[in-house]
């Protein structure tokens, strides 16, 4: 293996997320041309080597990972350690974000400050400050994807508005009967 796939090879380890070719450019200190032959040849290297880890394209970038039929292994020997409470609050943010701070706590309660040391402590979340805003967004990491098995997340569209009742209508139900289960 080349010198500069062994230094891409360290930078994909260490970064420990997807990288795209420029910024591979960058941080290996070379030119576009030699970094896509040194991955082309990393990747034709894990390839054909009979190891756990494996290099693969993402939509983010490239990205040293491990091989899917060694995921059992994540949950076994690195267990979640997070309550429901952080659960939700990481739902929330994989769902809505990236998202601030801000709009966490108001979709989740103050509990959510605490949650998201925890997500950033577990390296589900990262919190990254925005020049303009006082309050920081929170967004899912790769590892988020990678533990929980998830390529991409569904787009989400807004609940149907369901039409406001006339006081007419609220005024004709029989005041001791339940609501149904439709509101």
């Amino acid at each position: 293996m080349s010198s500069l796939a062994t230094t891409i090879e360290a930078i994909l380890y260490l970064k420990g997320q997807p990288l795209s070719i420029t910024k591979l450019t960058e941080l290996a200190r070379s030119d576009r041309q030699a970094v896509e032959e040194g991955l082309i040849q990393l990747m034709d290297e894990y390839a054909h080597r009979d190891g756990a880890l494996e290099i693969v394209e993402t939509l983010e970038g490239y990205c040293l990972q491990l091989k899917e039929r060694y995921r059992f292994l994540v949950d076994m020997l690195i267990p979640l350690d997070l309550g429901v409470g952080a659960l939700r609050t990481l739902a929330a943010i994989a769902l809505k974000g990236p998202l601030s701070q801000t709009d966490l706590v108001d979709l989740r309660g103050s509990g959510a400050y605490q949650h998201v040391q925890e997500l950033i402590a577990q390296g589900f979340v990262r919190k990254r400050r925005q020049a303009e805003a006082r309050s920081p967004v929170v967004q899912v990491t790769n590892k988020f994807y990678q533990h929980f098995e998830i390529d991409q997340l569904p787009e989400l569209r807004p609940r149907a508005q369901i039409p406001a009742t006339s006081a007419a209508e609220a005024s004709a139900a029989p005041p001791d009967q339940p609501e149904s289960p439709e509101s």
